[in-house]
């Protein structure tokens, strides 16, 4: 058994049972591969796919298991390669982030300025879009870590680790009615007003429609956008009330608008970091993740990566309690 026959066999799981398609992917030939594979089931003496005709038709209960097996291997083959490349001082590559605009406008700069600082010779990829899209990149392969709030049934594949709380605000003009309600703010005043927020989830969860629901009421929502900026403009310009992330009222907005806490109005949301549960994790890779979210730790990265499933992940986190982030002058608040 070689390493190159379970690359191979890799190869042609991911591609569909096309072996066409795994010869392509690896730069190699057809032959090549049907011949590795014939030698590959002969040595261990187990059929690790049905076939129809010529044709792969399904993997077989022994070719899941192997095939899960060599996973590990490959991976383990790679973080060796790694391991090499930290211990000789290496420490260049490419890092590719998909996130939201709330994370990449108010959170991550301060975080990717100092990880530019520790590793200048890392080049940083940026990839914005709703919890769809980053879904979509994650499942092409196309990024290293996604971060994003809710929405965690969209990231089957992910190990994703719990980053820190958020909740949300209410924004309105400080000539609004509402700028009185510091203390009383509640749904039923709210739903008098025309809202201003972001754009809704495709897979139908929100935890804003939600919050209404349960009192039998429906939100007046006029205007949706991705960019709390955006949102913040149109609550300047009357357009409605602006209900956005914490963490996206700025010292320079209290200028002109004044943010009420919504804290007991909707449910507190979790940001988390993903990664594939295949990935390799390079030493910068580990460390950005403790610069995002310093409770977690490199051990705890590295315990999480080889937890089987998501639950498991969930336990090893239960007992740790989160960071609260939120916009100007309650940057970071105490764990919660």
């Amino acid at each position: 058994m070689t390493l190159q026959q379970l690359r191979y066999l890799l190869a042609i799981a991911d591609s569909g049972l096309n072996i066409t398609a795994a010869a392509e992917r690896l730069y190699t030939s057809q032959p090549g591969i049907s011949k590795q594979l014939k030698l590959l089931e002969q040595e261990l003496k187990v059929q690790l796919f049905t076939r129809k005709g010529k044709s792969l038709a399904e993997i077989t209960p022994a070719g899941q298991d192997v095939i899960a097996r060599a996973r590990k291997i490959m991976r383990e083959v790679e973080n060796i390669r790694s391991l090499a490349s930290d211990l000789s001082g290496e420490q260049e590559g490419t890092l590719s982030l998909a996130t939201t605009h709330t994370q990449a406008r108010y959170v991550l700069p301060e975080i990717i300025r100092e990880f530019r600082t520790r590793y200048p010779k890392v080049n940083l990829e940026m990839h914005q879009g709703t919890s769809e899209q980053i879904a979509e990149l994650v499942a092409n392969n196309a990024v290293d870590f996604a971060i994003a709030t809710g929405s965690r049934q969209l990231f089957p594949g992910l190990v994703l680790l719990p980053c820190y709380h958020w909740d949300r605000i209410v924004l309105v003009p400080k000539n609004h009615p509402l700028a009185e309600h510091q203390d009383g703010l509640d749904l039923p005043m709210l739903a008098q007003h025309p809202l201003v927020t972001y754009v809704f989830s495709l897979t139908g969860e929100s935890s804003f429609k939600h919050a209404f629901s349960e009192h039998g009421l429906e939100p007046d929502v006029v205007f949706t956008a991705r960019d709390a900026d955006i949102i913040k403009t149109y609550v300047r310009m009357g357009m409605g009330v602006g209900v956005v992330a914490g963490m996206a009222y700025e010292c320079a907005d209290e200028d002109d608008l004044v943010a009420l806490s919504a804290e007991n109005l909707f449910p507190r949301c979790t940001t988390w970091l993903g990664f594939r549960r295949d990935s390799v994790l390079r030493g910068y890779m580990i460390d950005f993740i403790t610069l995002f979210a310093p409770h977690v730790t490199p051990e705890l990265t590295r315990e999480a990566a080889e937890l089987d499933n998501q639950a498991a992940v969930d336990a090893l986190f239960a007992e740790i309690s989160l960071p609260v982030r939120g916009g100007c002058g309650n940057e970071i608040a105490d764990a919660a």
